[in-house]
């Protein structure tokens, strides 16, 4: 039944886009309905996205987050796991007592001490405050990791979700590892979720393992044999292990889904999840044979995508879709000839639609603080005066170097200014190296408003600068990491370092810019050994 029926809406699909592209008025009129189905975008960016490796973000990070989902205008923010971490607790309370208007969803166990620290971070987002919680339903993570029986599963599904129900109406149940479950179990306790009151039930490709046509049955057996289906929204939240997540999530929309569960840039666990800026835009450009919306604005996804990359110093790849240097980039002559004769020929969406300028030089050194600063908020930045006044004073300093000051070059200067409180800062570093020279760097700092300096020597230009911050700040850090990048083309572009340093448990990401590589890094380091301090600072605090 679901083959057949997958096969025959194919075939209709297809007869459609012929019938279009012969022409046929009347259904090119019936394809641009305004009676589209409207998919939910539940964003879980700083849940999901947050707990990969080098994703972590500190409150003040995930609130910058949350307020640029908001004006993306996705339906749901998933802002964080509450009992996790006190962290995780305080941004989740944090985001729900600040953003208004998107639902805001906490993640937790199936357990009623979870449910219970989830509803006190959201209860100030009131009805908008949803409740997720979860059980694995597989035979494999059933028998291993829970080392629980069906019936018992069922059970603690089945109370949580009425634990929950004594807190709020709005509550999502996820069916972990849902593709590997047996089907006749998994609709047997979707049914018996939605009758204790689940309003969302998620039915998530955990480990990325299905196939689009596998998945549209599964969603349509769920559609055929859960007798309440109709009472609650089927979710999908597909992981990216086979390079389907995207592919996956569209084909459960078309089997009667109606929200889907992404990430900005497609980031999450191992290989990440369905992109919510591809599949947004799949939607929006192939509306002549998808009759499904969303209400994202997708002239915030580049911004969005930006952000995020500054915060995390996670890079986007270039060939990314949608968000990626080279989406809406072109090199060979034929099609450069045919973007000049008519620019369709070989984009299908243009860069505006996606927040990208067409323009490659945004601002230059006669451009006043006003323009800069407007440019600023539509690259989803909100500085305060003092920050945003020498945010202002590095891009002039830049403009008078550089003949083109790019998107790319403000994502540097702000994500230097936009940081926490900072302990140490770095006044200048002189060094001295070359063939048949030791490499000598004379760093000076200001060490909580002390004035200090010092001079170290080192394997190159880059270690010398290092040893000389680290003997200047006493850290006991270890450096793990260290890339260079060049932020955009040109001997006069900016170089971008991202470093990682560890200290016992803790581990953060550190980022500096400057046309000037010794400079970068110096400003890198520096970068992420305050925020290896303030994040000991919390902790010690909170203790």
């Amino acid at each position: 039944m679901g083959w057949r029926f997958f096969f025959e809406e194919n075939v209709k699909i297809n007869a459609l886009r012929r019938r279009i592209l012969k022409g046929d008025k009347s259904m090119a009129k019936a394809a641009k309905q305004e009676d589209r189905k409207i998919i939910r975008i539940f964003d879980t960016t700083l849940r999901d996205g947050e707990q990969a490796p080098g994703n972590s973000m500190n409150m003040e990070e995930k609130l910058r987050i949350a307020k640029h989902l908001h004006k993306l205008n996705v339906d749901v923010i998933e802002a964080g796991f509450p009992i996790a971490s006190e962290g995780d607790f305080d941004a989740v309370k944090k985001i729900a007592q600040t953003i208004k208007g998107p639902e805001i969803a906490g993640l937790c166990r199936s357990s009623e001490k979870d449910i219970d620290r989830a509803w006190e971070a959201l209860k100030y987002a009131g009805e908008k405050g949803r409740i997720h919680t979860f059980i694995a339903t597989s035979d494999i993570h059933m028998k291993y990791k829970l080392q629980m029986e069906p019936a018992k599963v069922l059970a603690s599904a089945v109370k949580a979700v009425k634990r929950a129900a004594s807190y709020t109406a709005n509550i999502e149940f996820s069916c972990e590892d849902a593709v590997r479950t047996r089907l006749p179990f998994l609709a047997e306790v979707v049914e018996a979720v939605i009758a204790a009151g689940a309003t969302t039930v998620n039915i998530p490709d955990t480990v990325g393992y299905t196939i689009p046509f596998e998945y549209f049955n599964i969603i349509k057996y769920l559609k055929d044999n859960v007798p309440n289906i109709d009472k609650a929204i089927i979710s999908v939240h597909c992981h990216n292990d086979l390079g389907l997540s995207v592919a996956n999530s569209i084909a459960a929309i078309q089997a009667g889904a109606g929200q889907v569960e992404c990430t900005i840039n497609g980031i999450g666990e191992r290989a990440g999840n369905c992109s919510l800026e591809e599949f947004v835009m799949i939607l929006k450009t192939r509306k002549d044979i998808l009759p499904f919306a969303t209400n994202v604005v997708t002239e915030q996804l580049t911004p969005a995508s930006r952000l995020l990359t500054a915060i995390t110093g996670i890079a986007v790849q270039p060939n990314k879709s949608i968000v990626g240097a080279n989406a809406f980039a072109h090199e060979a002559g034929i099609h450069q000839h045919g973007m000049l004769m008519e620019k369709t020929t070989y984009e299908i969406m243009t860069p505006e639609s996606v927040g990208l300028l067409a323009s490659a030089l945004v601002l230059g050194k006669h451009s006043g603080r006003h323009a800069f600063k407007k440019r600023l908020e539509e690259l989803g930045y909100e500085l305060n005066d003092d920050k945003l006044n020498r945010a202002f004073d590095r891009f002039k300093d830049l403009a008078d170097l550089k003949k083109e000051v790019f998107d790319e070059d403000l994502d540097a200067i702000v994500s230097d200014e936009a940081r926490e409180e900072d302990h140490f800062k770095l006044d200048h570093v002189t060094v001295t190296c070359g063939s048949f020279a030791v490499a000598t760097a004379t760093v000076q700092m200001q060490i909580n408003g002390i004035t200090a300096r010092t001079a170290e020597l080192g394997d190159g230009p880059v270690d010398s600068t290092f040893k000389a911050i680290k003997k200047l700040t006493k850290s006991k850090s270890k450096l793990t990491q260290y890339n260079v990048g060049s932020i955009t083309g040109g001997t006069d572009a900016q170089g971008e370092v991202t470093v990682r340093v560890s200290e016992g448990n803790h581990s953060v990401v550190g980022k500096g810019s400057s046309t000037d590589i010794i400079v970068a890094s110096a400003k890198a380091y520096i970068h992420a050994l305050n925020r290896l301090n303030n994040k000991q600072k919390r902790l010690t605090d909170a203790v």
